[in-house]
């Protein structure tokens, strides 16, 4: 083999990955900034991440944190620069504001000390993210690319945070900023292509980069992770689980428990709403609300469900395909999404064949869904198991991350003998 063959891809490249949310985060948009930084790494990139302090889903800073201003640590071959911020425990507009600013001001004034990138690229919704991605390529001239994970603007808009509309102008301020400047955008579903080119992104510098599935499938044996859960095998057990926000609208699936005390309700993960979901929940004996699944039973308990929940405000159209989607899918179990039917969430069940949609904030609608899922078996096996099936076509993690290694080859072609400014 010649010295060319050998030569991993991105060798003698530096690269830079600004993202808010990284590993040990273990759900959201965490566990993918890692994945891709690390498959950098493995390519023979210098690869440095500037990421805040882990927080999320329950919106409190780690312990292992706590306290800590700046680290620089080492994770599977990545050089991880953490930057304290605020962490808001609960959502409002303004307190989003604080947490945006506090990354941002944290983030420019202290970057990662280190050789100057050849690119960066940045994980947004997080708006400082986004700005200080878009500042630090600038000030090395050097190609920037924003990956559209959510849209912030779109957000404040539709999640019902409060005050978010007096945000949302503020919000898509900076993200028109922030991608407007790219070299290339990536978005991960096709539904962000419109806003994003309404923010004066030419179509043409936009590439669609979908999330991966990085989850493992379930080798337990159902009924064994039934018994451990307390999940009686004649009482069905319908499962949320992932963030426990404003915008995935839960209360629907409170209310669904209240008009059906034979079925099982099951809410697992964190976020900024669950005590108020504790407590709209108060008396219900057939809700369970549990704390985040270890990634080792993680899937485990999701194929122990007998319908996996997705649900959304109404309000929520353009600006999220949540990522527990992919998790589903991989699991080999039915779906019902109750969504907003033109949104990308209900495009990416349609197109996986995997679950059925129902109109968003309707427990009615969500239960009739369910329970004609639970009174013919078979037809909800039939349904569960196309989700493996799409996950393999579509969502493997090798073809994610070559779509990134596409997406960076095709920038750094871009500027390849051009000299740096």
């Amino acid at each position: 083999m010649s010295d060319a063959e050998s030569r991993k891809p991105f060798e003698d490249r530096t690269l830079l990955v600004v993202s808010t949310n990284y590993a040990p985060e273990v759900t959201g948009i965490g566990p993918y900034a890692a994945q891709l930084a690390e498959h950098w790494a493995a390519a023979g990139a210098d690869t440095h991440v500037l990421t805040g302090m882990p927080h999320y889903p329950s919106w409190r800073t780690d312990p292992k944190y706590r306290g800590v201003w700046r680290v620089a640590e080492k994770r599977a071959g990545v050089t991880v620069h953490r930057r304290r911020h605020y962490v808001p425990p609960r959502q409002t507009a303004l307190r989003r504001a604080v947490f945006e600013a506090t990354v941002l001001a944290h983030g420019l004034l202290s970057p990662p000390a280190s050789r100057p990138p050849d690119a960066v690229v940045s994980q947004i919704p997080s708006l400082a993210g986004g700005v200080i991605g878009a500042r630090l390529a600038a000030r090395h001239r050097v190609p920037y690319i924003p990956v559209v994970q959510d849209l912030m603007g779109a957000a404040a808009a539709q999640s019902g945070i409060r005050g978010g509309g007096r945000a949302a102008a503020a919000a898509s301020a900076a993200e028109r900023y922030a991608l407007r400047s790219a070299a290339l955008v990536g978005v991960i579903h096709e539904s962000f292509v419109p806003r994003v080119t309404a923010y004066g992104v030419d179509p043409g510098r936009i590439r669609t980069v979908p999330n991966w599935s990085h989850v493992r499938a379930s080798s337990a044996d159902r009924a064994g992770t039934r018994a451990r859960l307390g999940w009686s095998e004649g009482t069905p057990v319908v499962l949320h689980s992932g963030n426990m926000g404003l915008k995935q609208g839960l209360e629907v699936l409170v209310d669904a428990a209240r008009l059906a005390p034979d079925i099982r309700v099951v809410l697992m993960g964190d976020g900024n709403q669950r005590e108020v979901l504790r407590g709209r929940a108060a008396g219900l004996r057939n809700l369970d609300i549990l704390p985040p699944a270890d990634a080792a039973e993680f899937t485990d308990i999701l194929a122990a469900a007998d319908v996996l929940a997705v649900t959304q405000r109404a309000s929520v159209l353009d600006m999220s395909v949540p990522s527990k989607l992919t998790s589903y899918f991989v699991s080999g179990r039915p779906v019902v999404a109750s969504v907003a039917a033109g949104g990308g969430t209900a495009q990416e069940v349609q197109r996986s064949g995997a679950g059925l949609l129902v109109a968003p904030e309707d427990p009615a609608a969500l239960l009739s869904a369910v329970r004609k899922l639970i009174e013919a078996p078979a037809g909800a096996d039939a349904l569960g198991a196309n989700g493996p099936q799409y996950a393999a076509r579509h969502l493997s993690r090798e073809a994610g991350l070559a779509r990134f290694d596409a997406l960076l080859t095709e920038v750094l072609a871009d500027t390849q003998g051009r000299p740096r400014r």
